[in-house]
């Protein structure tokens, strides 16, 4: 009876989860229930699955609808119904066309059109019209006799009481950003899209029971399942299973060859994990995998492959990782297992210039109807609910502000503010929009139409409509396909390498890397700017504490650096184990059997499970519910829950104390939510130490590298800096010498012209082009000549001195620029055929500083390249101690002048703000300030620039640092053509 029911995922309209929805329809006598939200088929894989729970019958469908204009309801007969369904859905939404307003002929699909949408007589076999309460009083004056057969109970289900009817108002209102009171009324629902009981329904449509058994009839015919055990991704990569595992077995006998030459330890782990493949079906899955990293080698890409794929010593052999899980001793069930309660995937980053690429194979190797990206759910959280309600209760922006700094302000003591408060806790959560996932790649043996409708976003790729939840509840496993800036450097640099020093680096040679003596130097000195997940101030800090200068500890310290480990002091207290192993106490034996190798502090995911089984005695599908929870990919909170009391009932019945209980509860829930697992610590580690051998032996190279790919932990000064450190000689943009990124030659490392403020890229490709076609630039008039420049573009060379080969002053070159444009109407598009007779003048002799360069490199490239900024100061004093003689001084009270680079902010224990600084001495070396809330409010920071520090210098485990008592910007020289 009830064909047309919303849940929330009709986005902005209805007000139920699938859940609430389901259990609704159980207590109102409901046995077979139809799931039609708008547009969409979003909470299917939920609905079906919560109908099985509740024994109602599920049967899917989609209301399809133009703007809020409902023009029909399909209704899928079987599975084939629900994908025929979805085509048509997708077809719209991909190719961004309006629905029309006659279904199409549906072969597997009926269709209910709303009361009078279209003539009676026009209704085909499949079709029919709905009849809501209100329509039954006409019925007999407008529906022909021979019709009446066409017609089904219509009674929308969008909210469930009139409380929520209101909360629909407010969501249509947000929906239509539009004054609560403005709202049309044709964008909103009706009050009465309740679920009525099944018995007051069937009364209501007594005395026209035709269209209740029509209903019936239209309800007994449809039916909708899925086969939530089964692995719905491709089944075969060759078209054959056998012929799967046998090429599978073939490419990773040849790997462990590769990896391992004759070790017989590792053969007999390949063959282990084989047969577990095979036996569970993923074969395809790594053989697809494996395609995907082949195809990218022989484009020359570089990947990295992480997470808890890199247990897998296939995945090893196989080049889709670089992470050897013996040498780790990480065990493979950790990734595929059949009490695993998530299906497996493999995460691959790739450069970011290179994904689009990869992603693009992917779709046209395995096909459109089969392949998808993962979609995601935004949903509406805290502030953002309460600011959307302001608006649509016409709060203005300071009270909306108000709101949401403080609720409970005597100013917010009012009824609209009460209900704001009210309807906005119970949307919290809610879906709001469908996005795309960071990375998540479907490939699917069936067509993913038959699970879901398909979105196009901006990406330009189809994606599902459902989340990677849904996506394992059906037995997907995604393929994770990511990228990151610290690939691209790396690849760039290999590059810059074979051009500048003649030298290949086969930069899959980790092993060589990790006993190199210079790259263990460089680690143990926390030399690590640029080298990706170890620059930040934190991460090089901690290198030095732990006098990191080895694979493992780089693995651990890639793990506790994460915040919820560091927050909860077991950070310094493995450093501390570290360095005095014997001297400690263990919490617990089973602490001392299972984590000997982390000193008894968990570190990893792993650590984590293996104190929750061996400690608490929780089994694996728990644990593994854990090991989601720490990584924030719960579903449910009630699941999680039931986690945690399971933990303290199995700990009192071991009869453990309360308080050794909660303490190892404290530390387990310290990695809410920012855990890694083993083996993703050690992809990260593989690539820092790719990055560290480039810079130990190619620094200049490298440094320019990471300046072009725009994306590490700094701005690019501080790279500009650390180039100039490592003996580069830095060189502002030339027309002559530069490219549109920045280069290197020999040592000399020029500026490109992507730095350059307001300068356009197609003006830069030009320049560029121009010269390696016919050779440098003579002069400004040649160029001029030569190349089609705007005169603001033009001035903006002059004015980074991209012309100073020419020996004349900037004034100068100003001037001429001037000139050659001043008797111009247009400004000059294109090349001239014919030089212009040149004009002979003679100019007054033009004073030049210094000064005025340092402040046009700041406006157009951010920094001083001429000078630097400690030459900028009024003051000469630039400290009694340099960053490099601070442990020479523990304990004094010194002061130093440093360049800010970075801030940290930190919240207390008493949620007060404090702040830790990175500062750049007066040689360019780095060196660390701590600032307590007390001292903060007195001294703040007072944005970028050259500060005079007073403070204690203090240590920890050998790292220096100073404990601010003062600070205070100090004063630059004025720019010379600011003063009278």
């Amino acid at each position: 009876m009830y064909l047309n029911c919303h849940s929330y995922y009709s986005l902005r309209y209805g007000t139920l989860s699938v859940e609430r929805l389901v259990k609704l329809a159980r207590r109102n006598g409901v046995r077979k229930l139809v799931l039609t939200d708008i547009n969409n088929s979003t909470g299917m894989i939920d609905f079906v699955k919560y109908c099985k729970e509740e024994g109602i019958e599920p049967v899917g469908g989609i209301d399809f609808r133009n703007q809020n204009r409902q023009l029909y309801v399909g209704i899928a007969r079987n599975n084939d119904g629900f994908r025929e369904l979805n085509e048509f859905l997708s077809d719209h939404l991909i190719h961004k066309k309006e629905l029309p307003d006659r279904a199409p002929e549906f072969r597997n699909c009926f269709v209910v059109y709303p009361w009078k949408a279209v003539e009676f007589d026009t209704l085909r076999a499949h079709e029919f019209m709905g009849v809501g309460v209100q329509q039954l009083n006409r019925i007999q004056f407008v529906v022909p006799p021979h019709c009446m057969d066409k017609l089904v109970v219509h009674q929308p289900v969008s909210f469930a009481s009139a409380e929520e009817y209101e909360l629909h108002r407010n969501l249509r209102a947000i929906d239509n950003n539009c004054l609560l009171d403005l709202l049309p009324p044709e964008q909103v629902g009706a009050s009465s899209e309740q679920m009525i009981p099944f018995g007051e329904l069937q009364k209501v449509f007594a005395g026209f029971s035709n269209i209740g058994k029509n209903t019936c009839q239209l309800l007994d015919k449809c039916h909708i399942n899925f086969e939530f055990k089964k692995v719905k991704n491709k089944q075969t990569f060759t078209g054959c299973k056998e012929d799967d595992r046998l090429l599978l077995e073939k490419l990773a006998l040849e790997g462990w060859h590769y990896r391992y030459g004759d070790y017989a330890d590792a053969l007999n782990r390949v063959r282990h994990e084989l047969k577990i493949i095979h036996e569970l079906g993923f074969s395809a899955y790594f053989l697809i995998t494996w395609d995907i990293i082949r195809y990218s080698m022989s484009r020359g890409f570089y990947h990295v492959g992480r997470g808890s794929g890199a247990n897998s010593v296939v995945a090893y052999c196989l080049k889709i990782t670089d992470v050897d899980p013996i040498e780790l001793d990480l065990y493979f069930e950790r990734f595929i297992n059949p009490k695993r309660s998530s299906p497996p995937d493999f995460d691959i980053d790739f450069s970011w210039k290179e994904r689009e690429e990869v992603q693009d194979y992917i779709f046209k190797r395995y096909g459109q109807e089969h392949t998808a990206f993962l979609g995601t759910m935004s949903t509406f959280k805290g502030k953002s609910i309460l600011r959307e309600l302001g608006k649509v209760h016409g709060l203005p922006k300071q009270e909306i502000d108000l709101l949401i700094k403080d609720p409970e302000n005597s100013m917010n003591q009012n009824e609209v503010c009460r209900r704001i408060l009210r309807i906005g806790r119970m949307m919290t959560d809610f879906p709001n929009l469908r996005s795309i996932h960071a990375g998540g790649i479907l490939v699917s043996e069936e067509s993913i139409t038959s699970y879901t409708a398909l979105d196009m976003p901006p990406k330009g790729f189809p994606t599902t409509q459902w989340d990677m939840y849904a996506a394992e509840e059906i037995g997907f496993e995604k393929i994770d396909i990511l990228s990151q800036r610290g690939l691209g450097h790396i690849q760039d640099c290999v590059e810059i390498v074979r051009e500048n020093c003649g030298v290949d680096v086969d930069i899959h040679k980790v092993d060589e890397f990790k006993v190199n003596p210079k790259v263990k130097q460089q680690l143990k000195s926390g030399e690590t700017i640029g080298c990706f997940y170890i620059e930040s101030p934190a991460m090089r800090g901690l290198l030095k504490k732990l006098r990191c200068d080895n694979y493992l500890s780089l693995v651990a310290a890639s793990s506790i650096i994460r915040p919820g480990v560091a927050r909860s002091g077991m950070m310094r207290e493995y450093i501390h184990r570290f360095h005095n192993p014997g001297k400690f106490k263990y919490l617990h034996p089973v602490m001392k059997e299972q984590l000997e190798e982390t000193y008894g502090v968990m570190v990893y995911q792993e650590d984590v499970l293996k104190v929750c089984h061996h400690f608490a005695g929780l089994d694996l599908a728990d644990a593994d519910v854990l090991r989601r929870a720490m990584s924030g990919k719960y579903r449910s909170r009630k699941e999680f829950q039931k986690i945690i009391d399971k933990f303290f009932s199995n700990c009192k019945e071991r009869g453990y104390s309360d308080e050794l209980a909660k303490e190892v509860w404290r530390q387990i829930e310290s990695f809410a939510g920012y855990s890694f697992s083993k083996a993703h610590s050690a992809s990260y580690a593989v690539e820092s130490y790719q990055s560290l051998y480039l810079k130990a032996h190619f620094p200049l190279e490298f440094m320019v590298a990471v300046i072009n790919n725009f994306g590490g932990f700094y701005r690019s000064w501080v790279y500009v800096n650390e180039a100039k450190r490592w003996g580069a000689n830095i060189l502002l943009p030339c027309v002559n010498h530069s490219e549109h990124l920045v280069c290197i030659k020999g040592k000399d490392v020029y500026l490109g012209f992507v730095l350059l403020a307001n300068f356009e890229r197609k003006m830069s490709r030009a320049l560029v082009e121009e010269r390696a076609g016919n050779g440098v630039y003579k002069n400004l008039e040649d160029f001029i000549h030569r190349v089609p420049i705007k005169r603001e573009q033009l001035l903006l060379l002059i004015r980074i001195g991209a012309f100073r080969f020419t020996g004349k002053p900037k004034a100068d070159l100003m001037w001429e620029a001037h000139m050659h444009f001043s008797d111009r109407k247009e400004e000059k598009t294109q090349t001239e055929l014919f030089a212009q007779p040149r004009r002979d003048f003679v100019l007054p002799t033009l004073e030049s500083n210094p000064l005025e360069d340092a402040y046009d490199e700041m406006e157009l490239l951010g920094f001083p390249v001429s000078i630097s900024y400690m030459d900028l100061l009024q003051t000469s004093f630039r400290g009694q101690v340099t960053a490099s003689t601070l442990l020479d001084n523990v304990g004094k009270t010194i002061k130093l002048v440093g360049v800010l680079v970075c801030i940290k902010y930190v919240k207390t224990v008493r949620k007060e703000l404090m702040h830790f600084g990175t500062f750049l001495d007066q040689k360019g070396e780095f060196f660390d300030t701590v600032h307590f809330p007390n001292t903060l409010k007195e001294y703040p920071f007072r944005g970028h620039g050259v500060y005079l520090i007073l403070g204690e210098v203090t240590q920890e485990f050998g790292y220096p640092s100073i404990t601010v008592q003062k600070l205070a910007k100090l004063p630059i020289k004025s720019d010379p053509r600011e003063q009278d």
